[in-house]
């Protein structure tokens, strides 16, 4: 199948790996999400993952009920390990080549972080998972996830929820809601809209790295957008 980019870096929720589950990882959900990992690394495009860690902890949450933000922020990179590790030992189990580059060392579980080494792993057609965030407090795994787009030269980020695109207002919760198709960095920031945080958006708007949101919940969406289909909504310098 014809793919339109050749790089690129997917931005996975903590929350995606939950499923119907009230906390922590569903297998099943995990595997679905590598199944389709790997069907794009088998089209030939070289696939870079960023995953928070939302499903097992909240550094924000926690620092809003009295924790000091940074060991907060440190106790979330560490849920974000978890989570790449357990996407890391799904993809390997269906013969897929992954690495996980930690930004906080532990050498027992994953490579350190190193741009270099990073482009080396993807050059060489394996999946590199990056874990801990940037290794900074205050910064989430979107900011995360736009750095390293950045540093490994990624050609879009495709951000995967619950819903089919960026709306402006919670579709869940406002019937109203309308959908947008196409939308400008500074869109995104006049309206307040929750693509990613202002930090996250800024860089992506510095650098023209376009941003697709899509379902995850829906099969085969991954491979679509790769492929160039019309699916969710993009970010982009103009409409």
């Amino acid at each position: 199948m014809p793919h339109k980019f050749k790089r690129v870096m997917l931005k996975l929720s903590g929350e995606a790996l939950m499923g119907n589950e009230p906390y922590g990882i569903d297998p099943a959900v995990v595997g679905e999400v590598a199944k389709e990992i790997k069907e794009v690394s088998r089209m030939g495009v070289e696939v870079a993952v960023v995953i928070g860690g939302g499903n097992i902890y909240r550094g924000v949450a926690a620092s809003a009920g009295g924790m000091e933000r940074s060991s907060a922020d440190y106790m979330g990179m560490l849920a974000t390990v978890l989570n790449a590790l357990a996407l890391q030992n799904s993809l390997e189990r269906m013969d897929v080549p992954t690495r996980v580059l930690s930004a906080i060392e532990m050498k027992e579980l994953a490579e350190p972080y190193i741009r270099r080494r990073a482009l080396r792993h993807l050059e060489k057609k394996r999946v590199v998972i990056f874990a801990a965030g940037t290794g900074n407090p205050y910064f989430t795994t979107d900011t995360a996830a736009a750095l390293r787009a950045m540093e490994i030269g990624a050609e879009v980020i495709i951000k995967a929820t619950k819903v089919d695109g960026v709306y402006s207002a919670d579709p869940v919760k406002d019937k109203k809601a309308t959908k947008f198709d196409e939308l400008t960095y500074l869109d995104v920031l006049q309206k307040g809209l929750k693509v990613m945080d202002t930090t996250a958006i800024s860089l992506c708007m510095d650098n023209g790295l376009p941003i697709i949101v899509f379902n995850l919940k829906k099969p085969g969406n991954i491979i679509k957008v790769i492929s160039g289909k019309k699916v969710g909504t993009i970010v982009r310098v103009k409409k």
